[in-house]
């Protein structure tokens, strides 16, 4: 019997479709079974309030289709709700430099709570890009041994203006310069999506083409597009997370 404390994942899609997939690559990319993890889709009811860190290996947290720059009247009250939450948690997580993993979402909560300006300067369009490896990157164990580009997928309205203080940058890109970086020695954010692929792109690209992501006559072709993309290194980075915080590898 695994006595291991299970990985806590957060997820904030509103709809069954997309939450799933992402919550199936997460099991998949990570080389997770269900009974390792325990799944909250904090879009419902927000994050509890009694939520003991102990109790859990490490958290990783999902994208969802919340804009942080949004002017505060125009965001709803539960994502009001969940950015206070995520302030409270990140409190606990960077205080005992608590195994944190948080992808697209996740990143922009984890800067945001440093201090850094969220703003659409950086957004990126649905697709595949290529990333810059930094120099304490190549040092760091979820990207030690890996080519010095990598290939990953994404598609943000917006980003990190710049690394959070107290940061340390690990991957950049050209189109936006915030792609992942480190807080301590455990807690992590990507703007892309380690847990991507063909299948859970073509999913969210149908179920989100009326968010402003893209023009929606170009949903189609997006599909086809992602389709023919595979980014084997971004998801070894979840595999790689879960090995060491979770299997103790």
């Amino acid at each position: 019997m695994n006595t291991t404390k299970p990985v806590l994942i957060l997820q904030l899609r509103p709809e069954d479709e997309t939450s799933d997939n992402e919550y199936q690559a997460f099991l998949k990319y990570g080389e997770l079974n269900e009974t390792d993890t325990r799944r909250l889709r904090i879009e419902k009811n927000g994050i509890p309030d009694d939520l003991p860190l102990d109790d859990y290996s490490a958290i990783i947290v999902g994208g969802s289709p919340f804009d942080i720059s949004d002017p505060a009247e125009n965001k709803s009250a539960i994502q009001c709700k969940i950015e206070s939450d995520f302030n409270r948690l990140l409190t606990e997580v960077i205080k005992n430099d608590f195994p944190f993993l948080g992808a697209c979402s996740g990143s922009g909560l984890l800067g945001s709570y440093l201090g850094m300006t969220i703003s659409r300067k950086y957004g990126e369009a649905v697709g595949s890009v290529t990333l810059d490896i930094t120099d304490e990157g190549k040092k760091d164990p979820l990207l030690k041994g890996f080519p010095d580009q990598v290939e990953v997928m994404l598609g943000h309205k917006e980003a990190c203006d710049s690394v959070p203080q107290g940061a340390t940058l690990l991957m950049t890109g050209d189109a936006c310069p915030v792609q992942m970086f480190r807080v301590g020695n455990n807690v992590y954010a990507t703007q892309f999506h380690p847990e991507g692929d063909a299948e859970g792109f073509a999913i969210r690209i149908e179920i989100y083409k009326h968010y402003g992501y893209f023009e929606p006559h170009e949903a189609e072709q997006l599909i086809q597009a992602v389709s023919q993309i595979s980014t084997p290194y971004a998801q070894q980075i979840l595999q790689r997370f879960v090995q060491r915080y979770y299997k103790g590898k």
